[in-house]
């Protein structure tokens, strides 16, 4: 199937590379369907990604890997919302990502750890969840960690 959008021009994806947002996302509520985009030829290094709504060719929000910037990441979510997204979810493949606010002022980019992003891979289903974690934070300064990891990486 060919997906219009405003940021990356016509991108040809197959129906299972859908994910399923049954209550939308925080702020976008009525948008239920997305596909992550990426660099494909970076696709294993790839440190940040695109939730590309295909509700609103417009939408499409930056997002990570917690780890990247929070190595022991582990969000403290309700299991009555993580059960959502399908049978068996102790066994399932998720995804965790967190969404990117990027300014004009790239080294002022933050990262969201409250309000993680959980995809079941195996149902393609997601679900953006308030961690009960105190110590998470909103706007999580991330500038500064990504430059030192890609010093460290020789890049």
């Amino acid at each position: 199937m060919k997906v219009q959008t405003k940021w990356f021009g016509e991108i040809d994806t197959s129906e299972d590379k859908v994910i399923t947002f049954e209550k939308g996302i925080i702020g976008f509520e009525s948008y239920k369907k997305y596909m992550i985009v990426f660099d494909a030829q970076k696709e294993a290094e790839s440190s940040i990604m695109w939730l590309q709504s295909l509700d609103d060719a417009a939408l499409a929000l930056p997002v990570m890997k917690p780890e990247l910037v929070k190595e022991d990441y582990d969000p403290v979510v309700e299991d009555e919302l993580i059960n959502t997204l399908g049978e068996n979810i102790k066994d399932a493949q998720l995804v965790v990502l967190v969404t990117l606010t990027v300014p004009s002022d790239i080294t002022k980019m933050t990262c969201n750890l409250k309000a993680p992003i959980i995809i079941n891979a195996d149902t393609m289903k997601g679900i953006q969840l308030i961690a009960d974690n105190d110590d998470y934070q909103v706007r999580m300064p991330i500038y500064d960690i990504l430059d030192s990891k890609k010093e460290k990486d020789g890049e």
